[in-house]
């Protein structure tokens, strides 16, 4: 079983910067692909950003730009760097690790940006 766990969000005034971190522990063999995702007040999860342990990024078009994702394979480790942040970016975050067959979840951490 692998455990994700976040830290790093918090509340910032629009226009600033927060930097997320994910660690990934447990039966770490094979995980391919880690992301962050994102779940608005009242709307579904949606995905902020992935990486491939082949460093092979996707992002949602509305971070374009301002997000980047980042991974230490040799930690299992990834990051968000969210720039540039807007109030519509308020949401918990969560991070994910997949693998052939199985994906885990992280318990979230809250993001909050104030107007």
């Amino acid at each position: 079983q692998v455990q994700p766990v976040e830290s790093g969000g918090g509340l910032v005034q629009a226009g600033g910067s927060l930097r997320l971190s994910c660690a990934a522990s447990g039966s770490l063999f094979n995980i391919n692909t880690m992301g962050w995702y994102r779940q608005p007040p009242g709307k579904q999860r949606e995905l902020v950003a992935s990486i491939t342990n082949g460093g092979s990024t996707t992002y949602a078009d509305s971070v374009k730009g301002r997000f980047t994702i980042s991974r230490a394979n040799a930690k299992n480790t990834v990051y968000l760097q969210m720039n540039s942040l807007k109030p519509e970016d308020t949401a918990v975050y969560s991070c994910n690790a997949q693998g052939p067959g199985w994906s885990y979840w992280g318990q979230g951490t809250q993001v909050t940006v104030s107007s």
